[in-house]
This record gives structure tokens, C-alpha cells and sequence, in this order.
């Protein structure tokens, strides 16, 4: 086909549709909201707008200029169905705690660097948001929980009446993962399935992370992330302060109150 055939009858279709101006409205609402809206959405608005079309012809019109709602990436999620004993749930959003070491919490989160995967899987005291151990691996098995708790088991001597909180995930109701519990008198406590709210606490100390450590800048490599995320969890543990512990650091408050136990 001749450019001048070609390009005529393209010129032709659009003046043909009548839909110029809906394509104008749609480009500033999908612009406007950064993508975040698919066709449905879109339509809803430009009907709030006083521009009437129905939903499959904004659909039709998106796809032919390659607009699409952009997806919220899919949360790490370690439950797969009951494949263990499911322990009942001790904790009950109680996260308070009198004492260092009464009750943890634990979780798993990851976060993607170029590419590649990193999972970061802490022990957190409820006591005063202090990170107890911590494994970080590039892979999500058993192995890399089990290292956490070992850790925390050389690090702490373990009182009577521990007891340590997480969710469902197939890492807390292995086997092995159970036995070294139960063999150290540890009290096992689980969310109910699908609640986040269940382990507020760890739910905050990821959210904190992400947002001042993982989105405040451009990483170059999974490796650069990883070390600034060992510094950043010294950081958290020993310099930053929060206003629940009077202005102490985890570290600093946990110091006092053994200071005062003492006497």
C-alpha cells in the first residue's frame, strides 16, 4: 500500500469514529492518576465528567492506545494451605509486654532489586520493637528460618513462658521448625488465616524498613540492598530513637529497664 493510501485511510477511520475527544478525556484521567486506573474505573470518571460511553468501548479505545491499569505487584505470601499443625492463636493482638524476652514475633518479607529476590526473615521483641536475630537469604526456604533461630537461641538464654508469634506460613508449621520450639519450652502462637493484624508489630517494622531504607533510593544490585539492610537493622536496633520508649532506641531501652531490674 502507497504512504499517501495508507495514511489517508488511517485519517479517515479517525474522523470516522468520533471518539477524538474521549480519547483526549481518557489520556487525562489514566495520566492523571498515573495508571493506577483500568477501564472500569475510567469510565466511572468520564461519566462524572458528563462523558457517557460504555465500558467496553473505553476498553477498546485503551487497548488501541496501549493503556492498561497498572497492577499493584502480588505480596509475598508463605501460606500454602495446611500442611502442619496449626498452633492457636496465644497472642490475640496483645503485643504488649512487661519484660525483654516475654514474647517475639516473626515473619517473612521480600522485596525485589533488579530482578532478583530478597527475603528477609526477623525475630522482633514486642517488648520494645528490638530485632532480635535475623537471616536474610535469596530464596524463601526452611533453612533460611531455622538459621534466625538459631541465632536468636546462641544470642539469648531463653526464660520460661517465651512465646513466639507468626503467621500460617509453611516455614512455622514444619516440623523442624516446631521441635526446636517445643524444645527450648517456647510457646507457639499463630495469626488467623489471611490477617495481617494479627502481627501488627511486624507489619509495621517491614513497613518502616521499605520506606526508609528501600524507597528512598535507586538500587544498582541486590548485593548493594543487602548490606545496606544489615546497616539499616543496626541502625534501627541502636540509634533510632521512638516515642513509645520515651525517646530511647530499642537497644537503649532495653539497657535501662535491665539497669533497673538489677537493683
Amino acid at each position: 500500500m502507497a504512504r499517501a493510501t495508507f495514511y489517508y485511510h488511517t485519517r479517515r477511520l479517525s474522523e470516522a469514529d468520533g471518539y477524538d475527544d474521549a480519547r483526549a478525556a481518557i489520556r487525562k484521567i489514566y495520566d492523571q492518576h498515573k495508571g493506577r486506573y483500568g477501564y472500569r474505573r475510567i469510565t466511572l470518571q468520564l461519566r462524572n465528567d458528563g462523558i457517557h460511553l460504555n465500558h467496553k468501548t473505553v476498553q477498546k479505545l485503551m487497548a488501541e492506545m496501549c493503556l492498561y491499569g497498572k497492577r499493584k505487584k502480588a505480596k509475598y505470601k508463605s501460606y500454602k494451605g495446611e500442611i502442619g499443625k496449626i498452633a492457636p492463636n496465644v497472642i490475640d493482638r496483645d503485643f504488649t509486654a512487661a519484660a525483654p524476652n516475654q514474647k517475639w514475633t516473626t515473619d517473612v518479607t521480600e522485596v525485589k532489586i533488579k530482578d532478583k529476590k530478597i527475603y528477609l526473615s526477623p525475630i522482633l521483641d514486642m517488648f520494645n520493637g528490638e530485632i532480635v536475630s535475623y537471616s536474610i537469604s535469596y530464596s524463601p526456604n526452611q533453612h533460611m528460618v531455622m538459621s534466625m533461630l538459631e541465632r536468636a537461641f546462641k544470642k539469648i538464654h531463653i526464660p520460661a513462658g517465651l512465646i513466639l508469634h507468626s503467621d500460617q506460613g509453611l516455614h512455622y508449621q514444619h516440623q523442624r521448625y516446631q521441635k526446636a520450639l517445643t524444645d527450648r519450652h517456647i510457646t507457639q502462637s499463630m495469626s488467623r488465616k489471611g490477617n495481617c493484624l494479627d502481627n501488627a508489630m511486624m507489619e509495621n517494622f517491614f513497613g518502616l524498613m521499605k520506606s526508609e531504607l528501600l524507597y528512598l533510593q535507586e538500587w544498582d544490585s541486590a548485593d548493594q540492598f543487602k548490606k545496606e539492610l544489615i546497616r539499616y537493622i543496626h541502625y534501627y536496633n541502636n540509634d533510632r530513637i521512638k516515642l513509645r520508649l520515651n525517646g530511647k532506641s530499642p537497644v537503649q531501652y532495653r539497657a535501662l529497664f535491665q539497669s533497673k531490674s538489677a537493683y
